[in-house]
């Protein structure tokens, strides 16, 4: 690769190309992780550790019983639908070692939304946590899926514990609503099943499909992310070699990862996910981060070296008075992704941590990491860092023209982890001269070659013909000391075409909407000040945790009808 200007940031130690692959596929990249760290704990869940040797036989016995049990080929797509349980490492690299392609599903998804995602998919499986099942039950006649295994939380829990659980979920909770699926296979005997069947594996192509990572769902009709072998082996090895000196900071077998994101997630699949079993970290599954109290109580219990998360995670842990009271000694700090992190909680974050906390940028379709801050001490704060190793990033006009540096345009990138392709989908309006990935994010290069987001393409707003990015707007709201959370949208206005509509979560009850308004004023020119304020008591999220814009739009556009 030729010099770029962020070659000059590179931590000590990290290579600008990370070679040749390391593996001719996943399959082989399990088995050597299995090999390496037996008995060590790979992932622990409402206090019950998994080892990578029993991730290893339960993983092979659930792939056998696809196999054998279900008759399912090679590039056959299967349907994961829960969030963090032991459960899903299992089924996961069960289906990978089963020669199958993942569709990694969330489970707050609606009827309509599963449906979409799974005809488009074509599955011929699905694998859904008993509270969900409803769902599947209502589009089942209208899905291509022959198999349906249901999975209840507490199946990899023990026989006591997990009783307990399926029992307090069902009857004290009441989180599983009634279904009626006949044909369903239960988890628990699909691995007993597959226990007497032989695994066979196969013969995988580093160019085959991995995952069917679907994206979009925020911004338009779900598209799935073609991922194969090689982009996911090659992103580890990417942030294999950016991680590597963050986690010798301490010995390994000491090191815990807090996965609050869910694993459907492709950052929490393969950051905290892939990544983390490659280096043997033990990883402490959270299965409801929304429970901030439940959240912070289990932080409470372990020693954690690193944490992943979004700016809304951040920022609710940072509300939680209790917080406070977590032992940080051995966190060396905390990434952040997914979304713009706000100066004032990263500011906040270290004040209370002790640590930094580090932005980073990615997207489903490129597996997902493209830029980091360095994690040795030289992050910019408000910035996304700069390019993993072999990954060239620039900023593009709407015409394909590479803009010189400190001009503002759309973010695109190439190199090894970006995607082949939307699943069956035109992918001609995708790349720039058929190899630039365009990400749709509004972005800038500085002097030093970092970068930062200025806003998603689709949300800019236009008030008189100037363009405005609510990420700054929010930005610069976040900033008053009543304000906890904020959202900022553009909506019809006869005489400037748009202006700016803030909806606000207040921190304290006494912020009024005079307050908030001269803060804008005085951080704000005229043109980029909201015109129109509304206080709820919360913003709409994603399973995620990003704001959704789009619904607050969408509830505007009602309103006028």
């Amino acid at each position: 690769m030729k010099d770029f200007p962020w070659f000059a940031h590179y931590p000590a130690g990290v290579a600008k190309e990370i070679g040749p692959l390391e593996y001719p596929s996943l399959i082989e990249f399990f088995e050597d992780i299995f090999k390496k760290y037996g008995d060590r704990v790979a992932f622990e869940n409402m206090g019950v550790p998994l080892t990578f040797s029993k991730l290893d036989q339960l993983s092979t016995q659930f792939a056998a019983y696809l196999q054998q049990g279900l008759g399912l080929k090679k590039g056959d797509r299967i349907a994961i639908q829960m969030p963090n349980l032991l459960q899903f490492p299992v089924v996961f690299i069960g289906a990978v070692k089963a020669g199958l392609v993942v569709v990694n599903t969330n489970p707050l998804y609606t009827p309509r939304e599963m449906e979409h995602q799974f005809k488009d998919a074509k599955i011929s499986a699905v694998v859904v946590v008993a509270n969900f099942a409803n769902h599947v039950q209502e589009i089942e006649s209208k899905i291509p899926a022959k198999h349906i295994i249901v999975t209840q939380m507490g199946d990899l829990l023990g026989p006591v514990k997990g009783t307990i659980i399926d029992f307090v979920v069902k009857y004290v909770k009441k989180l599983i609503p009634k279904y009626n699926l006949p044909k369903a296979i239960a988890f628990k005997d699909a691995l007993k099943k597959g226990a007497s069947f032989t695994y066979t594996k196969p013969v995988i192509d580093k160019d085959d499909n991995a995952f069917l990572q679907y994206t979009g769902g925020t911004t338009g009709v779900a598209k799935g992310a073609q991922l194969s072998h090689r982009n996911i082996i090659a992103h580890n090895q990417m942030i294999t070699q950016w991680f590597q000196p963050y986690l010798n900071s301490a010995p390994k077998r000491d090191e815990i990862i807090i996965t609050a994101i869910p694993m459907y997630h492709i950052f929490a699949l393969t950051v905290n996910g892939l990544l983390m079993m490659s280096q043997g970290v033990k990883n402490v599954l959270i299965t409801n981060p929304r429970d901030m109290p439940g959240f912070v109580k289990e932080l409470k219990k372990h020693k954690f070296t690193i944490l992943t998360g979004v700016n809304t995670l951040f920022n609710g842990l940072l509300h939680n008075e209790e917080f406070k009271n977590v032992d940080f000694s051995q966190l060396h700090g905390s990434i952040a992704g997914a979304m713009a992190v706000q100066d004032v909680v990263a500011k906040k974050w270290t004040e209370v941590t002790k640590t930094a906390l580090i932005e980073g940028y990615g997207l489903s379709e490129t597996s997902p990491v493209l830029c980091c801050n360095p994690l040795d001490g030289k992050h910019r704060l408000g910035t996304i860092g700069i390019p993993v190793p072999d990954t060239e990033v620039a900023i593009f006009d709407d015409h394909g023209n590479q803009l010189a540096q400190g001009e503002t345009g759309e973010i695109c990138a190439r190199g090894p982890q970006v995607m082949k392709g939307y699943w069956e989908k035109d992918n001609s309006e995708v790349f720039f001269h058929q190899e630039w990935f365009r990400t749709g994010d509004i972005g800038i290069m500085d002097s030093d070659g970092f970068f930062k987001i200025v806003d998603r393409k689709k949300d800019m707003i236009k008030v008189s013909g100037f363009n405005v990015y609510p990420n700054e707007i929010e930005n610069v709201l976040a900033g008053h000391p009543k304000v906890k959370e904020v959202a900022a949208i553009g909506v019809p206005d006869a005489k400037s075409g748009e202006v700016i509509k803030a909806f606000v979560v207040k921190k304290e009850a006494s912020l009024t909407e005079a307050e908030l308004n001269d803060y804008a004023h005085k951080n704000l020119t005229n043109y980029k000040t909201p015109k129109h304020y509304e206080f709820r008591d919360d913003l709409p999220k994603s399973n995620v945790g990003k704001i959704l814009r789009r619904t607050l739009k969408e509830e505007e556009e009602k309103k006028k009808k």
